[in-house]
C-alpha cells in the first residue's frame, strides 16, 4: 500500500513513537487522525497541515475511538490504516515494600496497552471493510507496538511485559482472520527508545541505558520506528510478524 492520498488512524499520536509515526505518514502524502488523551495533538495537527486532524481519543473507550474512525471516513472519506503507538509503562514489583501490587495499577496497564489496542483494531477494520478493493490489493494495514519486554521483561515490568505479551500474542491470529478481507497486520516489538517515557531519567541513566544496545549502542529514535512502520505499510509480504526493532539488546533481569 502506497500512503499518498490514504487515510491512517495513529493512537498515541501526540508523542513519541507515535508523533513520530504521523510526521512520516504527512511526509508520505497520506492523511493522519491523531488519537490521544494529550492536547498536545492539536499542536501537532496544526503544525502537519490540513491533511492532519486530532480526534481527542481514550483508546479504552470504545465510544471515542469509534469516533475518531468515523472522523477519518469523514473527512477523508475512507480508512485505510492504523498504527497503534498508545501506551503506559509501570515499574512496579509485584510484592513491594508496603505490600502486593495493588490489583487496579495491573488493570491499568492492561486496559491501556492490550485492550485498547484491540479496541483500535476492532473498530478500525470494521471501517476498512467498508472499502472495495481488487483481488490481491491491501484493503488495510494495521500496526501495532509491542516491546522487546514480551521477551526479556524485567523485575518490576510484570504489568507492562504481560501488556507486550498479549499484543505479540494476538498478532497472528488477527493477521490470519483479516487476510480474508485482504487487512495485513503485523507488530513492531521496540527495544530502548528516546521517547517520553524515558524523559523524565537523569542524563547519565539515558546514556547508560543507550550503552547497553550493542549496536548501535545508543537509545532508538522514534523516527526509526517510524520508517518500519511505513515499510509495513509499503510491503506486502509483511503480515502476521512481530519485527524486533531493538539493535540485539536482550533485556537483564533489573
Amino acid at each position: 500500500m502506497q500512503l499518498k492520498g490514504r487515510t491512517f488512524l495513529v493512537s498515541g499520536g501526540s508523542s513519541g513513537l507515535g508523533a513520530a509515526c504521523v510526521a512520516e505518514l504527512s511526509r508520505g502524502g497520506a492523511n493522519v487522525v491523531i488519537c490521544d488523551v494529550s492536547e498536545r495533538g492539536e499542536q501537532l495537527a496544526q503544525e502537519l497541515g490540513k491533511s492532519v486532524v486530532f480526534a481527542r481519543t481514550d483508546v479504552t473507550d470504545g465510544a471515542q475511538v469509534q469516533r475518531a474512525v468515523d472522523t477519518a471516513a469523514g473527512k477523508f472519506g475512507a480508512l485505510h490504516g492504523a498504527i497503534n503507538c498508545a501506551g503506559i509503562a509501570t515499574a512496579e514489583r509485584v510484592i513491594g515494600r508496603e505490600g502486593p501490587q495493588p490489583l487496579e495499577h495491573f488493570s491499568k496497564v492492561i486496559a491501556v496497552n492490550l485492550i485498547g489496542t484491540f479496541n483500535v483494531i476492532r473498530l478500525a477494520a470494521v471501517k476498512m471493510l467498508e472499502r472495495a478493493v481488487e483481488p490481491g490489493e491491501d484493503r488495510g494495514v494495521i500496526v501495532c507496538t509491542a516491546s522487546v519486554a514480551a521477551y526479556d521483561g524485567q523485575i518490576g515490568q510484570a504489568a507492562y511485559s504481560a501488556s507486550k505479551g498479549g499484543v505479540v500474542g494476538m498478532t497472528l491470529p488477527i493477521a490470519r482472520e483479516f487476510a480474508q478481507h485482504q487487512i495485513r497486520v503485523a507488530s513492531i516489538a521496540p527495544g530502548i527508545f528516546d521517547t517520553p517515557m524515558l524523559a523524565g531519567l537523569p542524563e547519565a541513566a539515558r546514556d547508560s541505558l543507550g550503552k547497553q544496545v550493542p549496536f548501535p549502542s545508543r537509545l532508538g529514535r522514534p523516527a526509526e520506528y517510524a520508517l518500519l512502520a511505513r515499510h509495513i505499510i509499503e510491503n506486502q509480504m509483511l503480515n502476521g510478524e512481530v519485527i524486533r526493532l531493538d539493535g540485539a539488546i536482550r533485556m537483564a533481569p533489573r
